[in-house]
């Protein structure tokens, strides 16, 4: 049974029983989207080995890039904290914003009004069909959480930040915060 129901600007903590799914084991997923026609998010503590500047030149800074998801992962998204700064960005909630003028806001980074806690930068996304992520839901894939960092959450360190969502679940949950990634390797 579903306790929350999942809507824009939730977190979505992958369930200790995801194991052996590269991408979502162990994911804390910021919900940008969620409407009757499906949903979409991005996952926030999955980085990667890049820099934005490894992936685009042009742009001097060396902000990671991290796992959006299994969808379009040669695509480059993005969200922020700053919609005063980058046009066309739509609210997701909590003064989170996704996407906006791209070349203008490597402009911005380029000249340094942009910093590391201001942005994050995913290749790929996760996305769910219609009633798919409910599905999901029934089937205790995730934890619906609220976003109590709001639009800090971007700044938010993602070594433990799945560790710190389980542990909050508390009960039984308290155990699995300690286990290994894998508990076959244990």
């Amino acid at each position: 049974m579903i306790s929350v129901k999942p809507k824009k600007g939730n977190l979505l903590v992958a369930e200790p029983s995801i194991i052996g799914d590269l991408s979502f084991n162990r994911s804390v997923v910021l919900l940008a989207d969620h409407n009757n026609e499906g949903s979409v998010g991005f996952i926030l503590n999955k980085p990667l080995r890049y820099t934005i500047h490894d992936l685009i030149p042009e742009i001097n800074a060396n902000f990671k890039i991290y796992n959006g998801g299994p969808v379009e992962q040669d695509n480059l998204y993005f969200i922020h904290n700053i919609p005063e700064l980058i046009p066309d960005s739509i609210e997701i909630s909590s003064g989170i914003y996704w996407g906006g003028d791209f070349e203008y806001t490597k402009n911005l980074i380029n000249q340094g009004k942009i910093k590391r806690n201001n942005i994050r930068f995913f290749l790929g996304y996760t996305g769910w069909e219609s009633h798919q992520l409910e599905d999901e839901l029934e089937e205790n894939s995730w934890i619906v959480s609220k976003n109590s960092y709001q639009n800090k959450i971007i700044g938010k360190s993602a070594t433990h930040f799945w560790k710190e969502k389980i542990m909050e679940q508390g009960g039984d949950y308290l155990i699995w915060s300690n286990a290994p990634e894998n508990p076959i390797l244990n």
